[in-house]
């Protein structure tokens, strides 16, 4: 055979191996809690990019940065690594990097304060995630309702931060 034909016969071997691999399932998570306080006075009290410390009670280091992008902090005793991605002068928006050898489900949170007036406004709490690697639908749905129960919790912290006179 020649390579023409040889490269022809390949070609329908290599597109069934690709689409056999496990395509990503992204779950979306939506968050969100009103304050008696405006979006300014709201982020000035938990906007700090380790003030997750306070709100998810676990430990934060930066340990890189100055606050702004790139900087990456080091949760839970370094279990859990995120770095700022996105900022903004009411939100910010970080990333869970991949760790070799592990499934990279591509963790991206954003936290926003939103004007709803002159003195109340709205913290915002997105994730989204793959979830494909997860073994059947009650376990995906069980991993998005704790996280989902996890940081609406923290968002009730968050109102109780933000609210102290």
């Amino acid at each position: 055979m020649n390579r023409r034909l040889l490269s022809l016969l390949a070609a329908p071997a290599l597109l069934l191996s690709t689409s056999a691999m496990a395509q990503p399932e992204y779950v979306t998570i939506e968050m969100e809690i009103d304050v008696d306080r405006s979006a300014e006075e709201a982020w000035s009290k938990m906007g700090d990019y380790c003030d997750i410390s306070e709100w998810l009670n676990l430990d934060c280091v930066i340990t890189s940065g100055d606050g702004g992008i790139g900087t990456v902090r080091v949760l839970a005793t370094g279990r859990v690594t995120e770095v700022l991605v996105a900022q903004t002068p009411l939100s910010y928006g970080y990333t869970q990097p991949a760790v070799e050898g592990q499934f990279y489900n591509l963790y991206h949170g954003f936290l926003e304060a939103r004007p709803t007036g002159t003195n109340t406004s709205t913290l915002l709490y997105t994730l989204i995630l793959d979830v494909s690697n997860l073994t059947d639908q009650a376990a995906k749905d069980a991993d998005v309702t704790r996280r989902r129960t996890s940081f609406e919790r923290a968002l009730g912290v968050m109102k109780g931060i933000v609210e102290q006179p």
